[in-house]
């Protein structure tokens, strides 16, 4: 494997940090620099989807008659490599990484036509309605019921852990419309407008006090049948395949590489716990070694993972390798990071930050005062939100079960 870039990547790389450079105002790169999460400021991340939207670069993973790019495997990684260096907020993902593929897949024409222009625009903004408070890591389990009325579904039941419910205006989900002896039958994948009778969203706070998850709850909330996707009862077929979008594959190595970078930075002028300075500590110093090591050989893991898609190949089983390993990391370099900001992360400052969400019962310091460097208020909401990581799109120990069936036959 070769892995250095061609000439043409390079002037695309060039090109991608031009833009960048040009098009990031302060603004925005402050959004991306202080995220507490995956998901940043939702202001800021719509204004970003909006100049890159302008550019036509808002979902450069699409084919190229819906909105795409006609770039090379490697150019998708070096835009989202250069676009997480360089600061930039990230975009919601439900919308243009996760159901407008499965809308481009399985959907009618009708619902491509209507739909994936809007999702550029961020007219309309996805939610998931797919964990349940029975059914989360065995998702199959899921009971919200979709009774057949017609030429409407009549959807009862609630989904919980929903990000971004209360901004969202339409939410894909998955239904139970019928039983059978295998539960990943009768399941059926339908798109519901947030806006229709019955829907009702309570927020549930996180440990950083985020309100970024909701729960939500359908009573007798009627779905035309045109928003199925797929065949109703097949719904399992379309989610399997919008998995395939939520797991590996991108640019997580060059995020994490530079918040050890940063700690790093960081410990060279923090006190050590025997005097000196904290990157003078052999302990923490060997924690933060291995963490940029492991930040290293994920790289070239997603190398490897973007040269079998570009030879056409299925990747199989590595996205679940690279799921584990990168949310694993994360929250290995985020416990440095609170280890490195010492005392100042105890105290609870989410107005340092640009959270993904509203916060919850807090009222900021009428003056703005922060106690230490906004990066230590980071430190500490980025911990907590973290503990997450190994859970969503799937827990870690789902994903082991995957490798050991695929590549061990067990």
């Amino acid at each position: 494997m070769d892995l250095s870039w061609s000439a043409k990547d390079l002037e695309f790389r060039d090109e991608v940090r031009s833009f960048l450079e040009d098009k990031l105002t302060p603004d925005l790169r402050q959004a991306g620099r202080l995220m507490t999460s995956v998901y940043a400021d939702h202001e800021a991340s719509m204004a970003w989807q909006a100049i890159l939207h302008e550019r036509g670069w808002a979902a450069p993973a699409w084919p190229v008659e819906h909105g795409g790019c006609d770039w090379t495997l490697t150019q998708h990684y070096i835009f989202s490599r250069e676009s997480t260096l360089a600061g930039a907020p990230s975009l919601s993902p439900m919308g243009i990484r996760m159901v407008a593929h499965a809308i481009i897949a399985y959907g009618t024409p009708a619902q491509k036509e209507f739909f994936l222009p809007r999702i550029l625009t961020g007219e309309v903004f996805f939610c998931q309605g797919y964990s349940e408070p029975e059914a989360g890591s065995d998702l199959a389990a899921l009971t919200m019921a979709a009774t057949d009325d017609g030429d409407e579904l009549i959807c009862t039941g609630s989904k919980i852990w929903t990000t971004h419910a209360t901004e969202a205006n339409w939410i894909f989900a998955l239904v139970r419309t019928s039983r059978s002896a295998k539960k990943q039958q009768g399941i059926t994948f339908v798109l519901i407008d947030m806006t229709t009778p019955g829907i009702e969203i309570r927020p549930l706070v996180m440990t950083s006090g985020e309100e970024v998850q909701n729960q939500i709850f359908f009573d007798a909330v009627r779905v035309p049948k045109s928003n199925v996707i797929g065949a109703i009862d097949d719904g399992w077929t379309v989610a399997k395949y919008l998995l395939e979008f939520e797991r590996g594959g991108g640019a997580t190595a060059p995020a994490l590489q530079a918040m050890a970078g940063a700690i790093a930075t960081e410990a060279t002028e923090q006190p050590g716990p025997s005097g000196g300075k904290l990157i003078d500590d052999p302990a923490f110093a060997a924690k933060l070694a291995d963490t940029r090591i492991r930040a290293e050989v994920l790289e070239i893991l997603e190398y490897r993972f973007l040269t079998t898609v570009a030879e056409g190949r299925n990747p199989g089983a590595a996205s679940s390798m690279l799921k584990i390993l990168s949310t694993e990391l994360s929250q290995a370099i985020t416990e440095l990071a609170m280890e490195a900001a010492g005392p100042r992360a105890r105290a609870y400052q989410p107005h340092a930050t640009r959270p993904g969400g509203p916060v919850s019962d807090f009222e900021a310091p009428a003056d703005g005062y922060v106690s230490g460097q906004p990066w230590q208020a980071v430190a500490a909401l980025r911990y907590f939100n973290d503990r997450a990581g190994s859970i969503y799109a799937g827990s870690n120990e789902i994903q082991r079960n995957i490798l050991a069936k695929a590549t061990l036959g067990l």
